[in-house]
């Protein structure tokens, strides 16, 4: 939203770190680099003279980053965040207060050499449109530490007409308190389950088209490269099984160690902290550090992530069911993840301090107010199975894709068309389709215990949620075809927070209602009276 708002006079705008001179010009022209390599290379191509004109590109790319400067400022009134941006097309961001979500504060590597960071305030409105995010790229370190405090920790002093200048320092907290109290911290033994996350995938793709693209543009004959002649001809005198035998092994050592790698470097330096004016801080990276700070009065909620691999070595990673969060954005789950891969038993010790601090929806909880029933259950209680016709379902929907594919194979190959390997080799993966059904099967569960819904789904990535009931905003009840013949249903429930709905998949239709029902007392009666009314 834009347009003129009451606040403060415009002589309180704020402008950026005058270090930032050093980091956008470096930045643009990064991003600028294949442009300006192409008018190099046509340039030259053509018997022009291409360095001046990469010259002329790269100092055009430079004061383009250094507008950025004296076109960006931004002020915080007692209401509203503004931010001022552009040359030609003026444009003001403006944002209330109340809708910020999160503070995130990120330093790369250049920052942290200038003492710079970046702050960008999550909102439900700025991390729907890229080009409407508030950013402020770069503040001083200590500016942007301030500022997150001064969004997100506002007492009630500090909220007096005399306390409310943009430049008004936090009330501090009394003598002897303690503002923050840690609730995990990376522990030198949980890389370990680097090698498991398997993030190095994305460095072996990135290396070879590297690789392939240099090749190509380069001309170069890797035949005439002498240690890769050599060792081209020490593989191909191998056996076939031998060769593929060292292909998986060299691939599995270099994914490990890429995936070791990259988690040290995200989440080096990790550590989870919580504010007495009650929000959540996460900080971590060890080259690029990221500062994430998250209200508990929109928490919602946890999610406990297994992949595959990492449930094989019993560990787990923890993320935030919060509003005004992006969800889903891979391991990191955007701004919303409280705790890396990690021990088990450590995420769930997590989620449970989480859980307890975590205030009503009427409002923030006293930090000392006991609770009224244990927040254990809802982690680590037995679930309730999906009963028979649930599991005939993972077999049948598994099955049922697997087998036509089978014996499109075996006809295929009758008619003499493809070779016999992709049958036996279809015939062989038929105990691993069984495997990854009863997988799925034994991952289902549901439970409603001490005011949260817990529902579990899911194989190659098992996730376990653990919702608040009064942050559920609607309930749907849904059934295919083949569900109301195996009398199952999906229970939907919506919520503003994280994934925006959460299901109980393949329940039986009463058991779904029961959970609606006493998930949210009294919302779906109006329904079932008109459908008892209706049946009679």
């Amino acid at each position: 939203m834009t347009g003129p708002v009451s606040g403060p006079a415009p002589t309180d705008w704020r402008r950026l770190s005058p270090r930032m001179l050093l980091v956008h010009p470096v930045q643009e022209v990064v991003r600028a680099a294949p442009a300006l390599l192409g008018l190099l290379v046509a340039g030259t191509s053509s018997g022009g003279k291409g360095h001046l004109w990469t010259l002329a590109g790269v100092g055009l790319t430079v004061l383009f980053g250094m507008l950025r400067w004296f076109t960006t400022t931004y002020r915080i009134s007692p209401e509203h965040v503004q931010v001022r941006r552009g040359l030609l097309n003026r444009k003001v961001l403006t944002v209330p207060r109340d809708r910020v979500r999160t503070v995130d504060v990120t330093s790369h590597v250049l920052h942290r050499v200038l003492g710079l960071a970046r702050v960008e305030v999550g909102t439900g409105t700025s991390d729907r449109r890229h080009d409407s995010r508030l950013k402020l790229d770069a503040l001083s370190a200590a500016e942007a530490a301030n500022l997150r405090v001064e969004l997100l920790h506002r007492s009630p002093a500090a909220q007096s007409p005399a306390a409310q200048s943009p430049a008004a320092s936090p009330v501090p907290p009394p003598a002897g308190s303690t503002p923050e109290t840690e609730l995990a911290r990376m522990r030198p033994g949980w890389v370990r389950f680097g090698p498991f996350t398997m993030s190095g995938l994305v460095t072996v793709g990135v290396v070879g088209g590297f690789v392939s693209r240099l090749v190509s543009e380069g001309n170069i004959d890797l035949d005439r490269v002498g240690p890769v002649r050599e060792t081209w001809r020490w593989f191909s005198a191998m056996s076939l099984a031998l060769e593929i035998a060292t292909v998986v092994l060299v691939l599995v050592v270099f994914v490990g160690v890429a995936s070791t790698l990259g988690y040290v470097l995200a989440y080096g330096n990790f550590r989870l902290t919580r504010h007495t004016e009650g929000t959540l801080h996460v900080t971590r990276g060890l080259l690029t550090r990221r500062a994430t700070t998250i209200e508990e009065r929109r928490l919602r909620g946890v999610e406990v992530d297994e992949p595959l691999l990492l449930r094989a070595v019993r560990g787990a990673r923890l993320s935030a069911v919060t509003t005004g969060l992006r969800s889903g954005q891979g391991g990191q789950r955007g701004g919303s993840m409280l705790l890396p891969p990690a021990p088990r038993a450590e995420a769930a010790a997590v989620a449970r301090l989480v859980l307890s601090h975590a205030p009503g929806a009427t409002g923030p909880a006293p930090p000392t107010e006991p609770l009224t029933e244990p927040l254990t259950a809802p982690l680590t209680a037995p679930l309730i199975p999906h009963g028979p016709a649930a599991l005939r379902r993972r077999f049948t929907r598994a099955f049922g894709v697997h087998v036509p594919v089978l014996v499109a194979l075996l006809l295929l190959w009758a008619l003499g068309e493809p070779p016999l390997w992709p049958w036996l080799t279809a015939a062989a993966l038929l105990p691993v389709t069984a495997l990854l059904a009863a997988d799925r099967y034994r991952s289902l569960g549901h439970a409603l215990t001490s005011g949260y819904l817990v529902t579990r789904w899911g194989s190659l990535v098992r996730r376990r949620v653990v919702l608040r009931c009064d942050g559920v905003i609607g309930w749907t009840v849904e059934r295919s075809f083949f569900q109301r013949r195996a009398g199952l249903a999906t229970l939907t429930a919506t919520t503003a927070a994280g994934g925006q709905s959460y299901q109980v998949r393949d329940v039986e239709l009463a058991e779904a209602l029961r959970l609606a029902t006493a998930g949210t007392p009294g919302l779906l009666d109006p329904f079932l009276q008109r459908a008892g009314s209706v049946s009679q």
